[in-house]
């Protein structure tokens, strides 16, 4: 059986520092943490990988009212209305979207009601209040035709439902005018959730075989290197918003190197021992089929996010190796 060939169905400073895991071995420095007069911020999404993450690293800088869709329903324009004024956020950080991939094919209105209705609101909001807006997207707005790595200005062209609606969401926070930071990502994996890295692991451990796509090549990203990298570019943002040097603007936001799924999930089976598997084949796409065509090139330069907030992201194989860590044998 072939391994998912995309996102898993539901997930300036002249001197550059590597983004820490949140853990015991790499905290975050605590100043400007959660005493009197601490920003209020309203999380999204804290069941998805990167909101699971961002609850933590938030909890540094401000006070979090974290929602999940129990909470808060985005597709529902009436309560987000509701919610948003009644936790009158300082900053929110929308880690929440409709990451279904394939079955957005069949649910075009819901994904833009998550991907694209929904920030817009949120931004319409900030706008109005004077709230600092942090917003997630994606690798998918790109059709992959380039033969380099993508750079924010180079022209979208999303192959997808879910690739049209999070490009809508970005256009719509634009237009609303409020302060914010996007910051498109890729391959996004974590230690918990649905996603690629937990389900090789568990066909490795269930077959001898797997058979998985090597045409299609990006950066494998860890949710907590993403969340760590948005808890210090937010202090840098809020310290610019005191001074009134702050600027709005997009981000390519992810691990640095590149490899194909098959490369990742070769390196998956290479770093865990006891595994049945025996042999990790690569095929094209067009041998595992999907409802959602995949860009061919998921490859994001993250120059102007180094430039702007002084920050890299490792090596993917760093962030593997450090997630898989944190996983029982």
């Amino acid at each position: 059986m072939s391994a998912p060939a995309g996102p898993p169905q539901g997930g300036a400073a002249n001197r550059t520092e590597r983004a820490q895991p949140a853990n015991d071995r790499h905290p975050l420095p605590r100043e400007g943490g959660r005493g009197e007069g601490a920003p209020v911020i309203l999380l999204t999404g804290i069941n998805g990988q990167v909101g699971w993450e961002l609850q933590r690293t938030l909890q540094a800088i401000g006070k979090v009212t974290a929602v999940g869709h129990a909470e808060l329903d985005l597709a529902d324009a009436a309560a987000v209305d509701r919610k948003l004024d009644e936790a009158r956020p300082d900053i929110i950080v929308n880690a929440a979207a409709y990451t279904a991939v394939d079955k957005a094919e069949s649910e075009p209105d819901l994904a833009h009601a998550v991907n694209a209705a929904a920030p817009s609101l949120l931004a319409q909001w900030a706008a109005r209040n004077g709230a600092l807006l942090i917003h997630y997207s994606t690798d998918y707005v790109y059709d992959g035709s380039k033969a380099a790595p993508y750079v924010e200005s180079d022209k979208t062209n999303p192959l997808g439902v879910y690739g049209r609606s999070k490009l809508a969401g970005e256009a719509g926070i634009r237009a609303a005018g409020c302060d914010h930071l996007v910051f498109r990502t890729s391959w996004v994996y974590a230690a918990r959730g649905a996603n690629f890295l937990r389900t090789m692991l568990r066909l490795a451990a269930e077959r001898e075989e797997l058979r998985v796509v090597d045409d299609q090549v990006g950066a494998p990203t860890w949710a907590r290197l993403i969340a760590e990298a948005t808890a210090l570019a937010l202090r840098q943002a809020l310290a610019e918003r005191r001074h009134g040097r702050f600027k709005s603007g997009l981000f390519h936001l992810a691990c640095a190197g590149e490899t194909s799924w098959h490369g990742f999930a070769s390196a998956i089976v290479e770093g865990r021992q006891g595994l049945r598997v025996q042999r990790v084949t690569p095929i094209t796409t067009a041998e595992y089929p999907l409802p959602a065509p995949r860009p061919a090139n998921s490859r994001l330069d993250t120059g102007a996010f180094r430039a702007r907030f002084g920050l890299a992201l490792p090596d993917w194989r760093e962030g593997l190796q450090l997630c898989l860590e944190e996983l029982p044998q």
